[in-house]
C-alpha cells in the first residue's frame, strides 16, 4: 500500500463515507486527464512528436483511471 500512497497521494486524501472529498478528488483527476487531453490534441499534429506524445497521453489516462479507482475504493472503504 505504501507504493500506491507513494504514486496516488490524492486519492487516499478521500475519507471513508464523504461525498465531499471524493467529488473534489475525482473533478482534480478528471481535469488533469482533460487538460492533457487538449495538449495531447495539439502536439499530435507534430509527425515525429506526435507517437511519443500519443503514448504519454495514454500513461496519463491511464494514471488517472487508477486514481479514480483507488478514490471510489478509498471511498467505500475497501482500501487502507
Amino acid at each position: 500500500m505504501d507504493l500506491l500512497k507513494k504514486y496516488w497521494p490524492t486519492a487516499y486524501k478521500v475519507q471513508k463515507g464523504d461525498v465531499n472529498s471524493l467529488i473534489i478528488q475525482l473533478v482534480i483527476l478528471l481535469v488533469v486527464c482533460i487538460v492533457a487531453g487538449v495538449l495531447i490534441g495539439v502536439l499530435a499534429s507534430i509527425p515525429v512528436v506526435g507517437v511519443i506524445i500519443g503514448i504519454v497521453g495514454a500513461l496519463v489516462d491511464v494514471y488517472g483511471l487508477i486514481g479514480i479507482i483507488l478514490c471510489v475504493l478509498k471511498y467505500l472503504g475497501k482500501v487502507e
